[in-house]
């Protein structure tokens, strides 16, 4: 495969009888890394033989499940566990006899830590570094290249003009200078001290203006000493003996028995 096919990972591995047996979407290994034509016989029980066929591996992240792992074992193995039967283009015919058996393994992408981004075939005798052989159909030897998934980032959300209108701060404000933004922030003797960008923010007491009363004005201006003077000191056995309440109401009604009934 092409360099350009291995940046995402594969969706899918199959047989296909013939090159163009085929469905959309798939891309048949017709020839091996010698260039020589990559039928792997009658291994699958066809008549012409059969070729490996891949799905995915293009630019863009697959949408569903990717391919983890491929497996090439004998007719006698039981299938592993987690493991499904590589489909084949077309349906094989029951009781047809295998030799071999394709499994490939299948997670989503996002559950997936490293995934098939390539298969290619060789003749038995050669190694194809950065490979990794995963076992022999016929007269190949076929080999995966594996690698860690990168998984797709999200978008940025982005807020629509019904949304921004609604927002309490100005429209400007993303793109005024840092000095502009604190100037803005700065509190006046007259201005709230909560925060006003939410509207969890806002205080009831927000835009009234602090004004004592005349009563107390000329008691200000006087002195200190002055409002002192007028002061009553409470001890604590003061504030017990004005404050006290010895709750017999709440007792006597709560002695009072239930009426009985007839």
């Amino acid at each position: 495969m092409a360099e350009e096919e291995e940046k995402t990972p594969l969706t899918g591995v199959a047989v296909a009888a013939a090159p163009g047996a085929a469905p959309a979407g798939w891309t048949v290994i017709a020839v091996t890394v010698e260039g020589a034509a990559a039928n792997l016989g009658k291994s699958f029980g066809h008549k012409g033989g059969g070729y490996l066929c891949v799905s995915g591996g293009g630019a863009e992240a697959p949408p569903g499940p990717v391919v983890t792992d491929v497996l090439v074992l004998s007719d006698r193995s039981p299938q592993p566990a987690g493991y499904t039967r590589a489909p084949e283009f077309p349906e094989p015919r029951t009781g047809s006899s295998r030799k071999k058996r394709l499994y490939v393994k299948l997670l989503p992408l996002a559950a997936a830590e490293t995934a098939v981004f390539a298969l290619k075939l060789s003749s038995k005798s050669k190694a194809l570094p950065h490979y990794l052989k995963i076992g022999e159909i016929g007269n190949f030897a076929i080999w995966c290249k594996k690698g860690p998934v990168q998984k797709p980032i999200p978008k940025p959300r982005t807020l629509s003009a019904a949304l921004r209108q609604l927002s309490l701060q100005p429209p400007d404000s993303d793109h005024k200078s840092p000095a502009a933004r604190s100037s803005i922030k700065r509190v006046s003797q007259h201005e709230s001290l909560y925060d006003t960008s939410s509207i969890y923010g806002l205080s009831a007491m927000d835009g009234v203006p602090f004004t004592l009363h005349p009563k107390f004005q000329s008691k200000l201006t006087s002195g200190s000493n002055a409002i002192l003077a007028n002061l009553n000191v409470k001890s604590l056995a003061d504030i017990e003996e004005e404050y006290n309440y010895a709750f017999v109401v709440e007792r006597t009604a709560a002695a009072r028995l239930p009426p009985s009934v007839c």
